[in-house]
Protein backbone atom coordinates (compact mmCIF):
# COMPACT_ATOMS: atom_id res chain seq x y z
CA UNK A 1 0.00 0.00 0.00
CA UNK A 2 1.21 3.11 -0.76
CA UNK A 3 1.15 4.88 3.01
CA UNK A 4 4.02 2.38 3.64
CA UNK A 5 6.43 2.96 0.91
CA UNK A 6 10.05 4.58 1.52
CA UNK A 7 11.63 7.29 0.09
CA UNK A 8 11.01 9.13 -3.79
CA UNK A 9 13.49 6.53 -5.36
CA UNK A 10 11.94 3.62 -4.18
CA UNK A 11 8.72 4.90 -5.70
CA UNK A 12 9.77 4.52 -8.75
CA UNK A 13 9.20 1.08 -8.92
CA UNK A 14 5.23 1.20 -8.02
CA UNK A 15 2.31 1.54 -10.44
CA UNK A 16 1.21 4.48 -12.47
CA UNK A 17 -2.12 3.95 -10.24
CA UNK A 18 -0.16 4.04 -6.65
CA UNK A 19 2.19 6.84 -8.26
CA UNK A 20 -1.18 8.84 -8.77
CA UNK A 21 -2.67 8.29 -5.66
CA UNK A 22 0.14 8.80 -3.49
CA UNK A 23 0.61 12.44 -5.67
CA UNK A 24 -3.03 13.19 -4.85
CA UNK A 25 -2.82 12.04 -1.18
CA UNK A 26 0.43 14.44 -0.85
CA UNK A 27 -1.50 17.28 -2.37
CA UNK A 28 -4.13 16.78 0.27
CA UNK A 29 -2.01 16.91 3.19
CA UNK A 30 -0.65 20.24 1.54
CA UNK A 31 -3.72 21.72 1.03
CA UNK A 32 -5.03 21.05 4.69
CA UNK A 33 -2.04 21.21 7.17
CA UNK A 34 -2.67 19.85 10.48
CA UNK A 35 -5.80 17.88 10.08
CA UNK A 36 -4.34 14.59 10.93
CA UNK A 37 -7.50 13.02 11.29
CA UNK A 38 -8.77 13.95 7.81
CA UNK A 39 -5.01 12.84 6.46
CA UNK A 40 -5.59 9.49 8.36
CA UNK A 41 -9.45 9.56 6.95
CA UNK A 42 -8.08 9.95 3.23
CA UNK A 43 -5.40 7.60 3.55
CA UNK A 44 -7.20 4.81 4.66
CA UNK A 45 -9.49 5.28 1.73
CA UNK A 46 -6.68 5.71 -0.69
CA UNK A 47 -4.83 2.51 0.32
CA UNK A 48 -7.54 0.47 -1.36
CA UNK A 49 -7.85 1.69 -4.87
CA UNK A 50 -5.01 0.78 -6.39
CA UNK A 51 -6.99 -2.49 -8.21
CA UNK A 52 -9.94 0.48 -8.60
CA UNK A 53 -8.09 3.42 -10.97
CA UNK A 54 -6.00 0.17 -12.87
CA UNK A 55 -9.64 -0.97 -13.99
CA UNK A 56 -11.16 2.55 -14.35
CA UNK A 57 -9.02 5.10 -16.32
CA UNK A 58 -12.06 7.37 -16.50
CA UNK A 59 -12.09 8.20 -12.99
CA UNK A 60 -8.46 9.41 -13.24
CA UNK A 61 -9.40 11.22 -16.12
CA UNK A 62 -12.48 13.06 -14.39
CA UNK A 63 -10.05 13.80 -11.74
CA UNK A 64 -12.62 12.18 -8.78
CA UNK A 65 -9.48 11.24 -6.41
CA UNK A 66 -9.09 15.20 -6.50
CA UNK A 67 -12.45 16.34 -6.72
CA UNK A 68 -13.85 13.43 -4.04
CA UNK A 69 -11.29 15.09 -1.23
CA UNK A 70 -12.33 18.93 -1.86
CA UNK A 71 -15.72 19.41 0.01
CA UNK A 72 -17.93 21.10 -2.20
CA UNK A 73 -18.84 23.58 0.34
CA UNK A 74 -17.12 24.79 3.88
CA UNK A 75 -19.19 26.64 6.16
CA UNK A 76 -17.22 28.33 9.20
CA UNK A 77 -19.43 30.33 11.93
CA UNK A 78 -19.27 32.55 15.07
CA UNK A 79 -22.21 31.47 17.87
CA UNK A 80 -22.62 34.00 20.34
CA UNK A 81 -25.03 32.88 23.22
CA UNK A 82 -25.51 33.79 27.22
CA UNK A 83 -25.36 31.52 30.05
CA UNK A 84 -27.22 31.22 33.12
CA UNK A 85 -25.09 34.38 34.60
CA UNK A 86 -25.58 36.77 31.93
CA UNK A 87 -22.05 35.86 30.60
CA UNK A 88 -21.70 36.31 26.98
CA UNK A 89 -19.76 33.24 25.21
CA UNK A 90 -18.74 32.79 21.50
CA UNK A 91 -18.39 29.55 19.70
CA UNK A 92 -17.26 28.25 16.82
CA UNK A 93 -19.95 26.31 14.39
CA UNK A 94 -19.04 24.29 11.30
CA UNK A 95 -20.70 22.17 8.25
CA UNK A 96 -18.93 20.66 5.64
CA UNK A 97 -21.14 19.92 2.88
CA UNK A 98 -19.23 17.48 1.65
CA UNK A 99 -20.40 15.48 -1.33
CA UNK A 100 -24.09 15.78 -3.05
CA UNK A 101 -23.30 12.83 -6.16
CA UNK A 102 -25.78 10.61 -4.50
CA UNK A 103 -28.45 13.41 -2.90
CA UNK A 104 -29.01 15.85 -0.54
CA UNK A 105 -25.91 16.40 2.18
CA UNK A 106 -26.55 13.84 5.50
CA UNK A 107 -24.75 13.78 8.74
CA UNK A 108 -24.61 14.70 12.41
CA UNK A 109 -23.89 17.52 14.39
CA UNK A 110 -21.23 17.06 16.84
CA UNK A 111 -20.64 19.57 19.81
CA UNK A 112 -17.59 18.63 21.56
CA UNK A 113 -14.35 21.21 22.76
CA UNK A 114 -12.44 18.98 20.75
CA UNK A 115 -14.38 19.74 17.42
CA UNK A 116 -12.03 21.55 14.63
CA UNK A 117 -12.55 21.67 10.94
CA UNK A 118 -10.18 18.77 10.16
CA UNK A 119 -12.53 16.44 12.67
CA UNK A 120 -15.45 17.78 10.73
CA UNK A 121 -13.40 17.56 7.32
CA UNK A 122 -13.08 13.06 8.40
CA UNK A 123 -15.93 12.68 9.41
CA UNK A 124 -17.92 13.96 6.38
CA UNK A 125 -15.49 12.30 4.33
CA UNK A 126 -16.12 8.73 5.93
CA UNK A 127 -19.62 9.87 5.72
CA UNK A 128 -19.85 10.26 1.40
CA UNK A 129 -19.04 6.38 1.17
CA UNK A 130 -20.35 5.15 4.43
CA UNK A 131 -23.94 6.71 3.04
CA UNK A 132 -23.31 5.47 -0.27
CA UNK A 133 -23.09 1.76 0.80
CA UNK A 134 -26.44 2.01 2.69
CA UNK A 135 -28.02 1.77 -0.76
CA UNK A 136 -30.18 5.20 0.01
CA UNK A 137 -30.18 8.14 -2.33
CA UNK A 138 -27.89 10.35 0.50
CA UNK A 139 -24.93 12.26 0.33
CA UNK A 140 -22.57 13.37 2.57
CA UNK A 141 -21.45 16.12 5.38
CA UNK A 142 -21.23 16.76 9.01
CA UNK A 143 -21.05 19.67 10.97
CA UNK A 144 -21.06 20.73 14.45
CA UNK A 145 -19.40 23.28 17.12
CA UNK A 146 -16.57 23.36 19.94
CA UNK A 147 -19.53 24.07 22.73
CA UNK A 148 -19.44 21.79 25.42
CA UNK A 149 -22.94 20.84 26.71
CA UNK A 150 -21.48 19.12 29.98
CA UNK A 151 -22.78 21.00 32.85
CA UNK A 152 -24.85 22.96 31.30
CA UNK A 153 -28.25 23.90 31.93
CA UNK A 154 -31.42 23.03 29.61
CA UNK A 155 -31.69 26.77 29.24
CA UNK A 156 -28.27 27.36 28.14
CA UNK A 157 -28.08 24.74 25.66
CA UNK A 158 -31.60 26.08 24.28
CA UNK A 159 -29.65 29.14 23.78
CA UNK A 160 -26.87 28.00 22.21
CA UNK A 161 -28.48 25.80 19.75
CA UNK A 162 -30.99 28.65 18.67
CA UNK A 163 -27.84 30.96 18.42
CA UNK A 164 -26.55 27.61 16.21
CA UNK A 165 -29.57 27.44 14.06
CA UNK A 166 -30.24 31.10 13.56
CA UNK A 167 -26.94 31.01 10.79
CA UNK A 168 -26.88 27.30 10.03
CA UNK A 169 -30.62 27.57 8.94
CA UNK A 170 -29.85 28.72 5.61
CA UNK A 171 -27.84 26.08 4.46
CA UNK A 172 -30.10 23.80 5.05
CA UNK A 173 -33.40 21.95 3.54
CA UNK A 174 -34.78 18.06 3.20
CA UNK A 175 -33.22 18.20 -0.82
CA UNK A 176 -30.26 20.45 0.50
CA UNK A 177 -29.02 19.00 3.39
CA UNK A 178 -30.24 17.33 6.40
CA UNK A 179 -28.10 17.03 9.71
CA UNK A 180 -28.32 14.45 12.27
CA UNK A 181 -26.98 14.08 16.08
CA UNK A 182 -23.64 12.93 16.69
CA UNK A 183 -21.56 13.18 20.12
CA UNK A 184 -23.03 15.47 22.57
CA UNK A 185 -26.20 16.08 20.04
CA UNK A 186 -29.39 14.09 21.19
CA UNK A 187 -32.80 14.42 20.97
CA UNK A 188 -33.17 17.61 23.39
CA UNK A 189 -30.82 19.10 21.10
CA UNK A 190 -31.96 18.18 18.08
CA UNK A 191 -35.82 19.58 19.56
CA UNK A 192 -33.83 22.67 20.68
CA UNK A 193 -32.71 23.38 16.96
CA UNK A 194 -35.93 22.06 14.64
CA UNK A 195 -37.97 24.83 16.96
CA UNK A 196 -35.16 27.53 15.68
CA UNK A 197 -35.45 26.38 12.42
CA UNK A 198 -39.32 26.47 12.00
CA UNK A 199 -39.33 29.94 13.99
CA UNK A 200 -36.97 31.27 11.22
CA UNK A 201 -38.22 29.57 8.41
CA UNK A 202 -41.73 29.79 8.86
CA UNK A 203 -41.93 26.08 7.67
CA UNK A 204 -42.61 22.49 9.41
CA UNK A 205 -40.17 20.89 7.44
CA UNK A 206 -40.01 17.67 9.37
CA UNK A 207 -37.36 15.90 7.24
CA UNK A 208 -34.47 18.83 7.80
CA UNK A 209 -33.44 17.06 10.79
CA UNK A 210 -33.50 13.31 12.03
CA UNK A 211 -33.23 12.16 15.51
CA UNK A 212 -36.40 14.01 16.35
CA UNK A 213 -39.04 12.98 19.09
CA UNK A 214 -41.23 10.19 18.40
CA UNK A 215 -44.23 12.32 18.53
CA UNK A 216 -43.06 14.94 15.91
CA UNK A 217 -41.82 12.99 12.88
CA UNK A 218 -38.76 10.96 14.40
CA UNK A 219 -38.68 7.54 14.07
CA UNK A 220 -38.78 4.30 16.03
CA UNK A 221 -35.51 2.51 16.47
CA UNK A 222 -33.44 5.80 15.40
CA UNK A 223 -32.16 5.79 19.11
CA UNK A 224 -31.22 1.31 18.72
CA UNK A 225 -30.07 1.65 15.48
CA UNK A 226 -25.99 2.63 15.21
CA UNK A 227 -25.61 -0.19 17.91
CA UNK A 228 -28.09 -2.55 16.53
CA UNK A 229 -26.56 -2.30 13.13
CA UNK A 230 -23.00 -3.04 14.26
CA UNK A 231 -23.87 -5.95 15.85
CA UNK A 232 -25.94 -7.05 12.70
CA UNK A 233 -23.06 -6.81 10.86
CA UNK A 234 -20.66 -8.69 13.16
CA UNK A 235 -23.42 -11.46 13.27
CA UNK A 236 -22.94 -11.29 9.51
CA UNK A 237 -18.96 -11.42 9.50
CA UNK A 238 -19.05 -14.14 12.05
CA UNK A 239 -21.62 -15.99 9.93
CA UNK A 240 -18.66 -16.40 7.25
CA UNK A 241 -16.90 -18.38 9.68
CA UNK A 242 -19.57 -20.41 11.02
CA UNK A 243 -19.74 -18.34 14.37
CA UNK A 244 -22.30 -16.47 15.86
CA UNK A 245 -22.77 -14.28 19.17
CA UNK A 246 -24.05 -16.99 20.78
CA UNK A 247 -22.31 -18.00 23.95
CA UNK A 248 -19.63 -15.32 22.72
CA UNK A 249 -17.24 -12.99 24.91
CA UNK A 250 -17.86 -9.53 23.89
CA UNK A 251 -15.90 -6.14 25.16
CA UNK A 252 -17.67 -3.29 24.17
CA UNK A 253 -15.83 0.24 24.64
CA UNK A 254 -17.66 3.13 25.50
CA UNK A 255 -20.91 3.07 27.43
CA UNK A 256 -23.08 5.79 25.57
CA UNK A 257 -26.13 5.41 23.24
CA UNK A 258 -24.41 3.08 20.73
CA UNK A 259 -22.48 1.18 23.21
CA UNK A 260 -25.72 0.42 25.06
CA UNK A 261 -27.75 -0.63 22.31
CA UNK A 262 -24.22 -2.43 20.63
CA UNK A 263 -24.79 -4.55 24.42
CA UNK A 264 -28.80 -4.83 24.42
CA UNK A 265 -28.59 -6.54 21.03
CA UNK A 266 -25.34 -8.85 21.65
CA UNK A 267 -26.72 -10.05 24.69
CA UNK A 268 -30.55 -10.67 23.05
CA UNK A 269 -28.30 -12.79 20.70
CA UNK A 270 -26.85 -14.87 23.20
CA UNK A 271 -23.19 -13.05 24.24
CA UNK A 272 -22.20 -11.61 27.27
CA UNK A 273 -20.57 -8.46 27.33
CA UNK A 274 -18.19 -8.53 30.34
CA UNK A 275 -16.16 -5.08 29.65
CA UNK A 276 -17.61 -1.53 29.38
CA UNK A 277 -16.36 2.42 29.65
CA UNK A 278 -16.48 5.89 29.41
CA UNK A 279 -13.61 8.58 29.47
CA UNK A 280 -12.78 8.52 32.84
CA UNK A 281 -12.38 4.64 33.41
CA UNK A 282 -13.67 1.03 32.34
CA UNK A 283 -15.37 -1.57 34.03
CA UNK A 284 -14.90 -5.61 33.71
CA UNK A 285 -17.91 -7.77 35.17
CA UNK A 286 -16.95 -11.01 34.13
CA UNK A 287 -20.92 -12.13 35.20
CA UNK A 288 -21.76 -9.75 31.78
CA UNK A 289 -22.68 -5.92 31.88
CA UNK A 290 -25.58 -5.71 33.73
CA UNK A 291 -27.68 -3.20 31.20
CA UNK A 292 -30.31 -1.59 33.40
CA UNK A 293 -27.62 -0.78 35.89
CA UNK A 294 -25.59 0.88 33.55
CA UNK A 295 -28.71 2.64 31.77
CA UNK A 296 -29.33 4.07 35.16
CA UNK A 297 -25.84 5.33 35.81
CA UNK A 298 -25.20 6.71 32.69
CA UNK A 299 -28.85 7.75 30.94
CA UNK A 300 -30.55 8.83 33.93
CA UNK A 301 -28.03 9.65 36.86
CA UNK A 302 -25.72 11.04 34.06
CA UNK A 303 -22.28 9.64 35.81
CA UNK A 304 -19.42 7.85 36.01
CA UNK A 305 -19.06 4.43 34.90
CA UNK A 306 -16.80 4.31 38.28
CA UNK A 307 -20.70 4.20 40.01
CA UNK A 308 -21.46 0.98 38.17
CA UNK A 309 -18.52 -1.29 39.62
CA UNK A 310 -19.58 0.67 43.17
CA UNK A 311 -22.93 -1.18 42.83
CA UNK A 312 -22.22 -4.32 40.95
CA UNK A 313 -20.56 -6.77 43.43
CA UNK A 314 -18.93 -8.79 40.45
CA UNK A 315 -17.96 -5.98 38.28
CA UNK A 316 -13.89 -4.53 39.07
CA UNK A 317 -12.96 -1.08 38.01
CA UNK A 318 -10.24 -0.12 35.81
CA UNK A 319 -8.36 3.01 35.06
CA UNK A 320 -9.25 4.98 31.67
CA UNK A 321 -8.34 3.47 28.30
CA UNK A 322 -7.64 -0.19 29.98
CA UNK A 323 -10.84 -1.43 28.35
CA UNK A 324 -9.32 -3.50 26.03
CA UNK A 325 -6.94 -5.13 28.52
CA UNK A 326 -9.72 -7.04 29.92
CA UNK A 327 -8.82 -9.28 27.22
CA UNK A 328 -5.90 -10.16 29.38
CA UNK A 329 -8.25 -11.45 32.45
CA UNK A 330 -10.52 -13.58 30.12
CA UNK A 331 -10.73 -14.88 26.55
CA UNK A 332 -12.55 -12.26 24.17
CA UNK A 333 -14.61 -13.24 20.98
CA UNK A 334 -15.80 -10.04 19.66
CA UNK A 335 -14.64 -6.39 20.00
CA UNK A 336 -16.85 -3.40 19.54
CA UNK A 337 -15.20 0.03 19.69
CA UNK A 338 -17.72 1.94 20.02
CA UNK A 339 -16.29 5.25 21.84
CA UNK A 340 -14.67 7.16 19.97
CA UNK A 341 -11.10 8.16 16.89
CA UNK A 342 -8.47 6.08 17.90
CA UNK A 343 -9.17 4.53 20.65
CA UNK A 344 -7.69 0.95 19.90
CA UNK A 345 -4.21 0.81 19.25
CA UNK A 346 -1.32 -1.40 18.17
CA UNK A 347 -0.78 -2.35 21.89
CA UNK A 348 -4.59 -2.94 22.22
CA UNK A 349 -4.93 -4.88 19.41
CA UNK A 350 -1.97 -7.04 20.50
CA UNK A 351 -3.76 -7.72 23.48
CA UNK A 352 -6.87 -8.44 21.67
CA UNK A 353 -5.02 -11.01 19.43
CA UNK A 354 -3.59 -12.62 22.27
CA UNK A 355 -6.80 -13.60 23.51
CA UNK A 356 -8.19 -14.95 21.04
CA UNK A 357 -10.46 -12.16 19.05
CA UNK A 358 -12.59 -13.61 16.40
CA UNK A 359 -13.62 -10.16 15.12
CA UNK A 360 -13.47 -6.63 15.51
CA UNK A 361 -15.79 -4.49 13.94
CA UNK A 362 -16.44 -0.09 14.63
CA UNK A 363 -19.17 1.18 16.61
CA UNK A 364 -17.63 4.64 16.24
CA UNK A 365 -15.93 6.98 13.75
CA UNK A 366 -12.20 5.79 12.76
CA UNK A 367 -12.34 4.50 16.62
CA UNK A 368 -8.74 1.98 15.14
CA UNK A 369 -5.49 3.17 14.49
CA UNK A 370 -3.89 2.24 10.94
CA UNK A 371 -1.59 -0.26 13.05
CA UNK A 372 -4.04 -1.71 14.98
CA UNK A 373 -6.19 -2.38 11.98
CA UNK A 374 -2.84 -4.03 10.14
CA UNK A 375 -2.07 -6.39 13.13
CA UNK A 376 -6.00 -7.12 13.45
CA UNK A 377 -5.93 -8.16 9.54
CA UNK A 378 -2.54 -9.85 8.89
CA UNK A 379 -3.60 -12.34 12.39
CA UNK A 380 -6.47 -13.19 10.54
CA UNK A 381 -9.20 -11.34 12.27
CA UNK A 382 -12.33 -10.40 10.92
CA UNK A 383 -12.42 -6.59 10.61
CA UNK A 384 -15.19 -4.56 9.74
CA UNK A 385 -14.54 -0.89 9.26
CA UNK A 386 -16.74 2.09 10.41
CA UNK A 387 -18.39 3.40 7.60
CA UNK A 388 -19.66 -0.16 6.80
CA UNK A 389 -20.16 -1.60 10.40
CA UNK A 390 -22.02 1.21 12.01
CA UNK A 391 -24.13 3.03 8.96
CA UNK A 392 -27.22 2.10 10.74
CA UNK A 393 -27.40 5.30 12.67
CA UNK A 394 -27.61 7.10 9.25
CA UNK A 395 -29.42 4.52 7.09
CA UNK A 396 -32.55 4.48 10.12
CA UNK A 397 -31.70 8.82 9.28
CA UNK A 398 -32.82 8.11 5.90
CA UNK A 399 -35.75 6.21 7.12
CA UNK A 400 -36.66 8.38 9.18
CA UNK A 401 -36.77 10.84 6.11
CA UNK A 402 -38.94 8.76 3.92
CA UNK A 403 -41.29 8.61 6.41
CA UNK A 404 -41.08 11.95 7.04
CA UNK A 405 -42.11 12.61 3.06
CA UNK A 406 -44.91 10.59 2.95
CA UNK A 407 -46.47 11.97 6.18
CA UNK A 408 -46.28 8.16 7.56
CA UNK A 409 -44.58 6.22 11.16
CA UNK A 410 -43.86 3.11 10.81
CA UNK A 411 -43.96 0.67 13.49
CA UNK A 412 -40.50 -0.39 15.89
CA UNK A 413 -40.67 -4.07 14.25
CA UNK A 414 -41.17 -2.78 10.48
CA UNK A 415 -38.35 -0.65 10.75
CA UNK A 416 -36.25 -2.83 12.65
CA UNK A 417 -36.63 -5.14 9.59
CA UNK A 418 -35.60 -2.65 7.35
CA UNK A 419 -32.88 -1.83 9.56
CA UNK A 420 -31.63 -5.35 9.50
CA UNK A 421 -31.91 -5.73 5.58
CA UNK A 422 -29.69 -2.80 5.10
CA UNK A 423 -27.30 -4.19 7.23
CA UNK A 424 -27.20 -7.33 5.42
CA UNK A 425 -27.09 -5.67 2.31
CA UNK A 426 -23.91 -3.82 3.28
CA UNK A 427 -22.09 -6.75 4.71
CA UNK A 428 -22.96 -8.65 1.14
CA UNK A 429 -22.06 -5.34 -0.59
CA UNK A 430 -18.61 -4.97 0.91
CA UNK A 431 -18.05 -9.15 0.83
CA UNK A 432 -18.98 -9.34 -3.20
CA UNK A 433 -16.99 -6.69 -3.58
CA UNK A 434 -13.68 -7.70 -1.94
CA UNK A 435 -14.05 -10.96 -4.10
CA UNK A 436 -14.22 -9.15 -7.43
CA UNK A 437 -11.03 -7.25 -6.42
CA UNK A 438 -9.45 -10.20 -5.45
CA UNK A 439 -8.97 -9.61 -2.32
CA UNK A 440 -11.91 -11.86 -0.27
CA UNK A 441 -12.31 -11.62 3.12
CA UNK A 442 -11.12 -7.71 2.90
CA UNK A 443 -13.98 -5.70 4.35
CA UNK A 444 -12.01 -2.41 4.82
CA UNK A 445 -11.01 -2.57 1.08
CA UNK A 446 -14.66 -3.93 -0.20
CA UNK A 447 -16.46 -0.83 2.05
CA UNK A 448 -14.15 1.74 0.56
CA UNK A 449 -14.14 0.90 -3.05
CA UNK A 450 -17.93 -0.04 -3.14
CA UNK A 451 -18.52 3.30 -1.18
CA UNK A 452 -16.18 4.82 -3.42
CA UNK A 453 -17.16 3.23 -6.92
CA UNK A 454 -20.57 4.72 -6.52
CA UNK A 455 -20.25 8.08 -6.03
CA UNK A 456 -17.18 8.29 -8.94
CA UNK A 457 -19.82 6.76 -11.13
CA UNK A 458 -22.40 9.36 -10.51
CA UNK A 459 -19.93 12.35 -10.20
CA UNK A 460 -18.67 11.40 -13.78
CA UNK A 461 -22.40 11.18 -14.90
CA UNK A 462 -23.62 14.89 -13.67
CA UNK A 463 -20.24 16.33 -15.30
CA UNK A 464 -17.59 18.64 -13.96
CA UNK A 465 -19.34 20.51 -11.07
Amino acid sequence: MFAHYGSRLERKCVSPSTQRIEQVYEQVVSRNPGEHEFHQAVREVFDSLTRVLSRHPEYVEASILERICEPERQIIFRIPWIDDEGTVHINRGFRVQYNSALGPYKGGLRFHPSVLLGTVKFLGFEQIFKNALTGLPIGGGKGGSDFDPKGRSDAEIMRFCQSFMTEAYRHLGDRVDVPAGDIGVGRRAIGYLFGQYKRISNRYEAGVLTGKGITWGGSLVRTEATGYGTVYFTEHMLSTRGSSFDGAKVLVSGSGNVAIYAIEKVTELGGTVVGASDSGGSVYDPDGIDLELLREVKEVRRARISEYADQRPSAQYLDARQVWAVAEKTPVDVALPCATQNELDEHDAATLIASGVKAVAEGANMPTTPEAIRALRESGVLFGPGKAANAGGVATSALEMQQNAIRDSWSFEYTEQRLSEIMENIHTRCADTADEYGIPGDYVAGANIAGFTQVADAMIAQGVI
